[in-house]
């Protein structure tokens, strides 16, 4: 076989993760409007704590710059003059980037191409700086009538548009999120503020959200810092005893699973209560989800081991597209239990249903469709398996 042959396989198998047989140099070239010549210009790598030096350049005369390094896996970096005129960028191996931006307000570049990811940023930054200024204009009407007479109906019904709009950009985040989920600039979304200590989510509120940004990135990113630190709180979160309780799905052993009736790859619809009699495994998953994809060969040797016996899957998909599901069961060599799903990705209708905060997610369930016991994975559930078909 020919070289540019095996690079092309190369490619088409690793695209989706590093771009294939391109290197990992990242070209920055910038020109900055009423720039101060001959200063510096600094990038930084942005990790949960702490910057870390990347590197420095000197602004020409005519207020270019440019940057090549070498970068191995997404990450954030900052492009800043100083401490308080910074430009945030996910940077990705393989990336040219050109932008144009005035020298004292990185944070808004007049012109940026060649990185999806601080595209993205920066149209979220457009509607986040819209709700700031609009909740700032607020606080401008409050000043003007202290000491009138009518400052408590004033008050009130400026409390009442701020809540509106502080509701609007909660909502606008998390779509936001549902829409990047797969990408790391869902994490920055996570922490975005609109006021120091302000924050759009929070951790207990919207702990949904947290959840599923570390499921989706700690899957495809396991070794980088800021999403080690995310993962770490989330798993703080979930020590809470009283809160783990709260958001536990329908953990309780002897509870009913609510019905499911969701089509299958050809169309006809199935039902969970379909399965009575069997001792059956609802198992949630999609394509998407490499955690998910790890568990098949514990779900095949389970099927393979007790079916005749008397067991089921039904699995539950949340894929974006038929498409991707079909084509993750025929990659996974799943196709003999039973799969079903509605296509929609987190607004399915099984999710608030079954308050699935992350997947992969699993109940096992009696013959009278009882839960027996939920997320049982890998050798935990073949053990459970063999102690309830050996009885």
């Amino acid at each position: 076989m020919k070289k540019y042959g095996v690079c092309l396989i190369i490619t088409l198998l690793t695209i989706l993760y590093f771009g294939g047989c391109k290197n990992n140099n990242i070209e920055i070239n910038g020109k900055l409007i009423n720039s101060v010549p001959n200063s510096y210009i600094f990038l930084d790598e942005l990790q949960s704590t702490e910057l870390i030096p990347a590197d420095s350049a000197i602004i020409s005369d005519e207020g270019n710059f440019s940057f090549n390094i070498k970068l191995k896996y997404p990450a954030f970096y900052l492009l800043r003059t100083d401490q308080s005129n910074f430009l945030t960028m996910l940077l990705e191996p393989g990336q040219t980037i050109n932008l144009n931006a005035y020298y004292d307000t990185l944070q808004y570049p007049v012109y940026l191409s060649g990185s999806e990811g601080t595209s993205s940023m920066m149209e979220y930054n457009k509607i986040l700086r819209n709700t700031i200024n609009r909740l700032s204009g607020l606080r401008t009407i409050y000043m003007r009538n202290l000491g009138s007479p009518g400052l408590a109906a004033v008050m009130e019904n400026l409390d009442s548009l701020a809540q509106v709009y502080l509701d609007d950009i909660n909502e606008y985040t998390k779509k936001y999120i549902d829409e990047n989920i797969t990408s790391l600039v869902s994490l920055v979304a996570l922490y975005q503020q609109v006021a120091p200590g302000e924050y759009i989510l929070h951790p207990e509120k919207d702990l949904k959200y947290f959840l599923k940004v570390d499921s989706s990135l700690h899957s495809l990113y396991p070794d980088y810092e800021p999403v080690r630190a995310l993962n770490e709180q989330v798993r703080e979160l979930l020590a809470n005893t009283k809160m783990h309780d709260l958001f536990s799905p329908l953990s309780e052993p002897g509870t009913e699973a609510p019905e499911i009736a969701l089509p299958d790859p050809k169309g006809d619809t199935i039902r969970l209560s379909s399965t009575r009699g069997k001792i059956v495994l609802l198992d949630f998953w999609a394509s998407w989800c490499p955690p998910c994809r790890q568990e098949n060969p514990t779900l095949i040797k389970a099927y393979e081991l007790y079916n005749y016996k008397g067991f089921e899957i039904y699995q539950v998909s949340l894929d974006k597209t038929k498409e991707a599901w079909i084509r993750g069961i025929q990659n996974e060599n799943t196709g003999k239990w039973i799969h079903v799903s509605d296509v929609k990705y987190w607004s399915s209708a099984v999710v608030p249903l079954y308050r699935l905060e992350s997947i992969p997610a699993n109940f096992l369930l009696d013959k009278e469709g009882r839960i027996i016991a939920s997320n049982l994975r890998g050798d935990i559930l073949m053990e459970k398996l063999a102690e309830i078909f050996e009885d």
